[in-house]
């Protein structure tokens, strides 16, 4: 019996996002459709990306606002690379996503090596890098990059698309991570406590540095697959992304206190956080009330987590 209690809570999160899916069917069929589904699966591709390196961060108890306008930043200067400069859209590719890189070692140094908190460091980023994106671009989009560009966000294998699966290897990388690498082990023990890390030998400051890297890098790429799914670079175009990854890792189980978390609930995070906004469009629920209902899920999962964390210490 209490084997089988576990299991379910576990396993809560899949079961809601089956409930969500059997709701949204029932009011609207086509939800169902495979049409639709494959175009759920092109809407959270760049959510889901960017989840991951969000998912290392808030496993150390860090947060990371800097995540939309690194998303942003990376669709105008690999854009104005490849229309401006007329270089190869492989290397303006790796060129945008290394920038990003480098923003994520940005913060890290704020962080880990001045003591900046990390919702200050990285607002900071965010102002800064978005500002950039208006300053480089003249605060217009960039059009006009070759059509081929749309391998990453438009092109289909079969029925699957190719952003999709970048999603799937992307989730596969961050369970590989945590699950099998040292350094997964390093991030639960650093935001379990980040003092007893220090004592046991690991270098936190130098995990701060590659876990913020990380998500410089996996924002990076998630504006890869924007731009190209998009086809035009837009000044606006990562603006409140961050709410939306914090969404999807925190509804995965992801405890905002650290220490806590895995992929596979963040997937489940990711898909329900998609279907609830396909499933309110097919329902025609208005743009705003959207807002409110994504606002209340993230309160709701929040409220959880602190009150299981109060449960734990009583």
């Amino acid at each position: 019996m209490n084997n089988t209690k576990s299991i379910i809570k576990q396993n809560a999160i899949w079961v809601v996002f089956f409930c969500m899916v059997i709701i949204f069917t029932i009011a609207n069929p086509t939800f169902i459709k495979p049409s639709n589904l494959v175009a759920i699966l092109r809407q959270v591709a760049v959510y889901g990306i960017a989840s991951v390196g969000m998912t290392f961060v808030i496993l150390i108890a860090g947060i990371d606002l800097s995540a939309g306008s690194v998303i942003t930043f990376v669709n105008i200067i690999t854009a104005l690379l490849m229309v401006k400069a007329g270089i190869n859209m492989w290397i303006a590719a790796l060129i945008g996503v290394a920038m990003a890189t480098l923003v994520g070692v940005l913060n890290g140094f704020m962080v880990a090596s001045i003591g900046i908190p990390a919702i200050i460091a990285t607002f900071s980023t965010q102002t800064i890098f978005q500002g950039i994106s208006y300053l480089i671009s003249g605060g217009m989009p960039v059009t006009g990059f070759d059509d081929n560009f749309g391998i990453f966000g438009k092109a289909t294998i079969g029925i699957i698309p190719v952003s999709a699966i970048i999603m799937i290897v992307c989730f596969g990388i961050g369970s590989f991570i945590l699950n099998k690498s040292y350094f997964g082990r390093y991030f639960y023990a650093i935001g379990g406590s980040e003092e007893a890390a220090e004592l046991s030998g690991i270098r936190v400051n130098r995990t701060k540095y590659l876990i913020y890297a990380f998500s410089g890098f996996f924002s990076g790429l998630a504006g890869i697959v924007m731009l190209s799914r998009t086809g035009s670079a837009q000044n606006t175009a990562g603006l409140g992304y961050e709410f939306d990854v914090i969404t999807c890792v925190v509804l995965g189980g992801v405890s905002v206190n650290g220490g806590i978390g895995k992929i596979s609930g963040v997937v489940a995070g990711v898909l329900i956080i998609g279907s609830l906004t396909n499933g309110m469009i097919l329902m025609n629920v208005s743009s705003y009330m959207q807002q409110v209902i994504k606002g209340l899920v993230l309160a709701i999962a929040v409220g959880i987590d602190c009150l299981s964390k109060k449960r734990q210490a009583v």
